[in-house]
């Protein structure tokens, strides 16, 4: 089986890499989530301007057009680095799930902007009523054309432009039926938006809908099921990155430490830790790379399934023992354990928890 990236794949893979070594450290990292949006507006200009916001569009919309083994590649890379943009809520979800369902006034109106970095757009779809990623929809679209409703959690919401907001056209909040997608401009007279930092530190927010004018789209919850799919691969990806890299740090950490007259690296209890994880960490990227070349296959689904329920759990353990092993230190904003640990937890709970995502693999006949 060959695993080999393409050219595309191996470009992506090097500029991310690049605006990680150019652009990020602890520091640094720690001022761009005290930014007002939670992350830096001048890293998010120039990931537009080296065409990484564009490359995850389909080339339809003026994008690279990655299967699921550049958008890993590339989300891998990102996690290691511990970037924060948002790319992955703004642009992978929402920004596509814009691009292949707005008619073609708005999408003229909107996706160079989207492409370039100029402008950017979130997801309103989870409400307080449902759980676990459920199809539940309270929101409406009353007879006069309005949105009336909320939205409890919209991640990277912070500073957008627009929302890609989910409604109920007919039916009861549960049905998988009657729902249809809107969008709506965060100006939007009726919009009320209250932000909120979630646990890693990035912006978050509720939204509430009086009587919000919107444009309608194509689609409904089967368009969001599909750009949710990619989502989870990226975010599976970026927490392996994540958790390759707390590994890493954590290993140098214990080689240099001494403790009652020895290195901590000699001590066999933890050395029996590390090598748990580790395993956990290759078992992760083992069924990684099962989702990639399933790609365009009915296993697709399944797979990537698979490996969130796996990694969403695993990734949590390996962050709490690094954590342990750094002692009081390890929870400070001064080391990247604990905000590496913060990104995993929020990886593991979004948009549903791991119970309830080994419960999705076992329906799906995984």
């Amino acid at each position: 089986m060959n695993f080999d990236l393409s050219e595309d794949e191996e470009m992506v893979k090097a500029l991310a890499e690049r605006f990680v070594v150019d652009h990020y450290d602890i520091e640094s990292r720690r001022r761009f989530l005290a930014e007002p949006d939670g992350f830096s507006a001048r890293n998010w200009s120039l990931l537009g301007d080296l065409g990484l916001i564009a490359a995850l569009f389909d080339a339809e919309a003026g994008g690279l057009d990655l299967d699921a083994t550049g958008i890993a590649t590339l989300f891998e890379a990102l996690g290691r680095g511990l970037v924060v943009e948002p790319l992955i809520e703004n642009i992978l979800l929402a920004g596509r799930l814009f691009a292949a369902t707005a008619p073609e006034p708005l999408r003229e109106a909107w996706l160079p902007d989207l492409l370039s970095g100029r402008r950017r757009i979130a997801l309103a779809h989870v409400e307080a009523g449902g759980r676990d990623a459920s199809g539940w929809i309270e929101t409406r679209l009353a007879a006069d054309g309005t949105l009336h409703g909320a939205k409890a959690y919209v991640p990277a919401a912070g500073g957008v432009d627009g929302f890609v907001v989910s409604a109920r056209l007919s039916g009861a909040p549960d049905d998988r039926e009657g729902a249809g997608l809107f969008f709506v401009a965060t100006d939007a007279s009726g919009l009320t938006i209250q932000p909120w930092r979630m646990a890693d530190g990035l912006v978050a927010a509720s939204l509430r809908f009086d009587g919000v004018e919107a444009r309608r789209l194509a689609g409904g919850l089967a368009e969001i099921a599909a750009a949710e799919e990619l989502a989870s691969l990226a975010r599976a990806a970026e927490a392996l990155g994540i958790m390759e890299s707390l590994l890493a740090e954590t290993l140098e950490y214990l080689r240099t430490r001494e403790q009652f007259g020895a290195r901590l690296a000699s001590f066999q209890a933890l050395q029996h830790r590390m090598v748990a994880h580790y395993a956990a960490t290759e078992q992760a990227r083992g069924l990684l790379n099962l989702a990639m070349v399933s790609w365009g296959q009915p296993a697709f689904a399944s797979a990537v399934l698979g490996v969130r329920a796996f990694v969403s759990e695993v990734s949590v353990a390996l962050g709490h023992d690094m954590i342990q092993f750094h002692g009081g230190m390890g929870v400070t904003d001064e080391l990247s354990i604990g905000h590496g640990h913060k990104r995993l937890l929020v990886l593991s709970r979004w948009p549903d928890g791991p119970d309830a995502a080994l419960d999705r693999f076992a329906a799906a006949g995984g």
